[in-house]
C-alpha cells in the first residue's frame, strides 16, 4: 500500500467536513467564530498530548469520545457549528482527521478573505517586524494579503524557504551548498 494513501484519505475526509462547516458558518454569519475555533483547536493539538491521545484513541468508545469532545468544546467555548461537527466526527470515528480539518478550515477562511498563506521555514525565529516585512514583500509579488506561518529549521544554516501554494522560493544557505556540491561533482 502507498504510504501517502492514508494521508490523502484523511485529507479527503477533513475537506468534506471543512466544506460543511464553512457552508453552515456562512449561512449563519459565523465565519469569525469558526476562525476562533480553529485557533483554539490548533492550540490544543499543539499543547495538549492528552487531547491528541483522545482524538487518536482506538480504545475509547464512540460515546466516550463524543462525551469527552462535548465537554472540551464547552470548556473551549467553541461555536455550536464546530461543537456539533466534532460530536458527529466522534460518532463516526473521524476525530483523527482533526489536524487536517483545522488546516482545511484555515485555507477556506483565508480564501474567503482573499488571503493566501505562506509557509516559511527559517534558520532561526523571525521577529514580528521581520514577518510583517516578508508579508508585505509577498503581497507586492502575489497581489493578495499574505498570512505568514513560520517554522524554524536550524539545518538551513541561514536564509529562508518560502512556500506559497505550489510555488517554492529557497534562499537557504543549505540549498546553495547542495547546489555548489552538485556542480563540483559534475566538474570532477
Amino acid at each position: 500500500m502507498d504510504v501517502s494513501e492514508p494521508v490523502s484519505i484523511s485529507q479527503g475526509i477533513a475537506q468534506r467536513y471543512a466544506t460543511a462547516i464553512i457552508d453552515l458558518a456562512k449561512e449563519g454569519k459565523g465565519l469569525k467564530a469558526v476562525e476562533g475555533d480553529v485557533d483554539a483547536l490548533d492550540a490544543a493539538l499543539t499543547e495538549s498530548s492528552e487531547f491528541v491521545d483522545l482524538i487518536n484513541s482506538p480504545v475509547l468508545s464512540r460515546e466516550e469520545q463524543a462525551t469527552a469532545m462535548a465537554a472540551i468544546a464547552k470548556k473551549m467555548k467553541l461555536s455550536p457549528t464546530m461543537t456539533n461537527t466534532l460530536g458527529l466526527m466522534a460518532e463516526k470515528r473521524r476525530l483523527f482527521v482533526l489536524p487536517q480539518l483545522t488546516a482545511a478550515l484555515r485555507a477556506a477562511i483565508a480564501e474567503d478573505k482573499g488571503e493566501v498563506t505562506a509557509e516559511v521555514t527559517a534558520a532561526k525565529a523571525m521577529t514580528k517586524a521581520q514577518q510583517d516585512k516578508l508579508a508585505k514583500a509577498l503581497k507586492a509579488t502575489i497581489g493578495k494579503d499574505v498570512k505568514v506561518n513560520v517554522a524554524v529549521d536550524e539545518a538551513l544554516i541561514g536564509g529562508l524557504v518560502v512556500k506559497v501554494g505550489s510555488k517554492m522560493i529557497d534562499t537557504s544557505i543549505a540549498s546553495k551548498l547542495d547546489a555548489l556540491q552538485n556542480s563540483m561533482k559534475e566538474v570532477g
